[in-house]
């Protein structure tokens, strides 16, 4: 098992949408990655209702805190297209196929990823993405901030700092 792969499994499943498959996992997300407790303390005093609509007010009513990595660099051009089809290309070199509802560049899934297959190539070729959301979640005040935090500590020479 890659190292950090329980971490990058557990962050994914942290930063998905909310669930009741979600809440009664959190006992061993908390265990399994202790660098997540922050986060996982939270969501397992937080009722569901507030969980989900944390999460949407967070995540899905602004690009401000886009989880989709290459929004980050290429923002709603064409050239993100070409960004979408790398992310495909990668996962292939892998012997996995993107077949979610999601983009290809969702960060759940590049984590989900990373954690299947140890290679943290797409995580650290969009570390700026991850250290601006991150900064950004921060300021935002969220505990979903945390989770950006455990990961970016994680990440092979990585750049990026414990929030503040």
């Amino acid at each position: 098992m890659p190292a950090d792969a329980v971490l990058y499994q557990a962050a994914a499943l942290c930063l998905t949408y909310p669930d009741d498959d979600f809440v009664a996992r959190l006992p061993l997300l908390r265990e399994a990655a202790p660098q997540l407790r922050e986060f996982t303390d939270h969501a397992a005093v937080t009722p569901l209702p507030e969980l989900e609509a944390h999460y949407v007010q967070v995540f899905d009513l602004r690009n401000r805190h886009s989880l989709y990595l290459s929004w980050w660099h290429d923002g709603d051009t064409r050239r993100r297209g070409m960004s979408l089809a790398r992310f495909k290309e990668v996962y292939r070199e892998h012997g996995l196929e993107f077949t979610g509802e999601e983009l290809p560049d969702f960060l759940p899934a590049v984590l989900e990823f990373t954690a299947r297959t140890g290679e943290t190539g797409l995580l650290t070729g969009h570390r700026d993405g991850l250290e601006r959301l991150r900064a950004r979640l921060g300021e935002h005040g969220t505990p979903y901030a945390s989770v950006l935090d455990a990961v970016c500590a994680a990440l092979p020479a990585a750049r990026c700092g414990v929030r503040p």
